[in-house]
């Protein structure tokens, strides 16, 4: 019933409009100089587990739609989509998408480039297939030194300005302070995320980060967002 009252409320909204998902969901990933091989492969391996765990799987069941549409794309000085758009719609394709993260080489190369990073985000959202009535960015990184290319601070205003809410990933170092001034946590609240309800989930160490990946996917999907931001994220994944 809550499925069938909001495609109906869409498309009351909008009668020219044929919007045929729930959400167009870029997974722009780091795969700069600071991420070596293993690393990639632990990022993707994160993502690949939690497209297809089963609570991020009963919140595509539960949009409006049943559906969403995903890339996986690795950025540092240039971009390189490892996994082409796809609709989610269950199992099935969530495990073709997961095997799509673990069988390509790494593409991208250099220092970060962030962005040109979130304006291909935005170039993949724009010309792709899908026509989805929600656009997020998910932007997952250890750092936010940007060497070349756009400025963030301009780039985020272009992707923001489109209606595409940029989300956010930071990767803590050990010795990074989170959310104290100057750590990373903090800048990528300050200066990464931006648009209607975007919001940090942090991954405080390698330990964290599928379960990271999972809770933030949920959020992202089922259109909610922790009351505090980061504060609230941060509890995200110290849950029992």
């Amino acid at each position: 019933m809550r499925r069938l009252f909001l495609i109906l409320l869409l498309s009351l909204a909008s009668p020219a409009m044929s919007q045929d998902t729930d959400l167009e969901l870029v997974l722009l990933a780091d795969a700069s100089g600071s991420i070596d091989q293993r690393e990639i492969d632990f990022q993707r391996q994160g993502y690949a587990q939690a497209i297809t765990d089963p609570e991020v799987l009963a919140a595509i069941a539960n949009t409006a739609y049943g559906n969403i549409a995903v890339t996986y794309v690795e950025w540092a000085a240039n971009q390189a989509v490892v996994a082409d758009w796809m609709r989610i719609d269950g199992p099935d394709s969530a495990t073709l998408f997961a095997g799509e993260l673990l069988n390509k080489p790494r593409q991208a190369y250099g220092r970060n480039a962030i962005g040109a990073a979130l304006l291909e985000g935005l170039r993949l959202m724009d010309t792709n297939d899908f026509d989805g009535w929600r656009r997020v960015i998910d932007f997952s990184g250890d750092s936010v030194r940007s060497y070349s290319g756009p400025s963030i601070a301009e780039a985020r205003a272009t992707v923001v300005a489109a209606g595409v809410t940029i989300n956010a990933l930071p990767i803590l170092r050990p010795d990074d302070p989170g959310r104290a001034q100057g750590g990373l946590e903090a800048q990528y609240e300050a200066q990464i995320i931006g648009g209607l309800g975007a919001f940090v989930v942090t991954a405080e160490n390698r330990d964290s980060f599928a379960e990271a990946v999972k809770r933030k996917l949920i959020l992202e999907i089922s259109g909610e967002m922790p009351s505090r931001e980061v504060a609230e994220a941060q509890r995200l994944f110290e849950e029992p």
